[in-house]
């Protein structure tokens, strides 16, 4: 599958969503005290996940629309700064423990996490193709 710039933005979309929804429910959650101390430490440390989850995929996703407007070149997106961070798997034992607003959240950010590392990976073995205005844009630069 092609990472075209409408899948792009709307991959970046999801994520900013998906963060936008996930500090609302774990700000709520742990306003509102309802979890017994046990829980809520685990959920404290969910929350953390969850966000990091989140704001390497979008940082990532930023990169690609950085290298499809020209900002950056292939090469610096490839760069190990650039590459899609480490986030932690989510403990499937603790989390069904929580509210159901905040485990749906967990399997969402999970999902779009392992989606954005499967283009990660086949991008990084060349085997995502450019989109082709990219790709015509490159091949004008590179005649001149």
């Amino acid at each position: 599958m092609e990472l075209t710039p409408l899948l792009l933005d709307s991959l970046y979309t999801e994520a900013m969503v998906l963060a936008d929804e996930a500090r609302h429910c774990f700000d709520r959650n742990q306003a509102t005290g309802d979890l017994s101390p046990e829980i809520s430490v685990a959920f404290s440390c969910e929350s953390l996940k969850v966000t990091t989850r989140l704001m390497h995929s979008i940082a990532w996703l930023l990169n690609q629309k950085a290298l499809r407007a020209g900002e950056i070149s292939e090469e610096e997106a490839r760069s190990d700064a650039n590459t899609l961070g480490y986030a932690p798997a989510s403990d499937a034992s603790q989390a069904e423990r929580f509210p159901l607003e905040a485990q749906a959240l967990i399997a969402a950010s999970e999902e779009l996490y392992l989606r954005l590392q499967r283009f990660s990976g086949q991008m990084r073995l060349g085997a995502v193709p450019v989109s082709e205005p990219r790709a015509m844009r490159e091949r004008l630069l590179s005649s001149f």
